[in-house]
């Protein structure tokens, strides 16, 4: 008997240990199509094998930030220029990793008879507040449009709820994603897609840590990227479990999560590296120059320090 209670007290030991060794850390997302691969990491148990313990907070984009400075949160999911407007705004992160890049799965929905974006001027728009990624690409959009988000009225909604008002016929356009943008597509009498991301490539979202954590936890910043990197592994190789896990986070049918994905194209850890080498450095510096020019930030800040790519090797 003792022999089997001391057999027992070691196993305990060692499960205690092994526990112990998991990295605690909060991350803050959406219901984005985008981010899913994290739920599945978490949910098929791809964090826990590589030694982490993953809270997934689903916390809006416009108050994400505030999450992170609270210290609710240690890691992010979000947009490239975002992580900008969070350092010019003194909320330091770091990017790690590449998520994914909308391949239409963001845009705006217009009423049938608007013809152009041009034609939204003095209209009133939904989008989320002002350092959002909805609200950047409205940005985005009016400027190479020649307008400007001085030239519409915008008011202030979450891609979900933006999408059911201008569905309930609500406002005269619109900025979503999907999941919510297939709701338009599916209600074609209340309006249109005039625009999406395959007209204006705006939208590429990467993952991110506080300095903090990176110094203090290298090893989980590195299984973090890893097991993202696993998700799109298991997604390739059993993809209708992987949809069902992903969709059930988003009360979606697996079937319906991959008419979203078809919508943008996760990233895996060689176009991780062709991403950062190029299109993110050329991209974050016409992105903040288009924040300086909205106000959304006064300065611009450290370019250079936005991004540690030591993760992804």
């Amino acid at each position: 008997m003792k022999a089997l209670l001391g057999g027992l007290a070691v196993l305990a030991l060692a499960a205690g240990s092994a526990s112990a060794q998991e990295t605690k850390v909060a991350v803050g997302i959406s219901g984005w199509t985008g981010f899913a691969p994290l739920t599945l990491a978490k949910e098929a148990g791809i964090f826990k094998k590589n030694g982490l313990d993953v809270t997934i907070k689903k916390v809006p984009q416009a108050s994400r930030h505030l999450a992170i400075q609270s210290g609710d949160i240690q890691c992010a999911a979000t947009t490239v220029e975002t992580w900008i407007v969070w350092n010019a705004n003194g909320v330091p992160t770091k990017q790690i990793f590449q998520l994914d890049k909308s391949f239409g799965a963001d845009g705006m929905v217009v009423r049938n008879d608007v013809g152009s974006i041009k034609d939204i001027k003095g209209k009133q728009v939904a989008a989320s507040a002002p350092g959002t990624s909805p609200y950047f690409v409205l940005s985005w959009m009016l400027k190479k449009n020649g307008l400007s988000v001085k030239d519409v009225t915008v008011v202030n909604m979450e891609p979900g709820p933006a999408a059911q008002a201008f569905i309930a016929g609500q406002n005269d356009a619109a900025m979503t994603y999907e999941p919510y943008l297939s709701s338009v597509r599916a209600a074609p009498q209340s309006g249109k897609i005039i625009a999406t991301t395959l007209d204006y490539p705006a939208v590429m979202d990467t993952f991110g840590c506080t300095p903090k954590f990176l110094t203090d936890n290298p090893k989980a910043a590195k299984a973090l990227a890893d097991s993202y990197f696993e998700a799109l592994d298991m997604i390739a190789k059993d993809q209708a479990k992987a949809y069902e896990i992903m969709g059930a986070d988003v009360k979606q049918t697996g079937e319906a999560f991959g008419k979203s994905a078809q919508f943008l194209r996760w990233q895996d850890r060689e176009a991780n590296k062709k991403f950062f080498a190029g299109e993110f450095k050329t991209f974050s510096a016409e992105a903040a120059d288009l924040l300086l020019e909205t106000g959304i930030i006064k300065q611009k800040p450290d370019m250079e320090a936005l991004a540690d790519t030591s993760f992804i090797q």
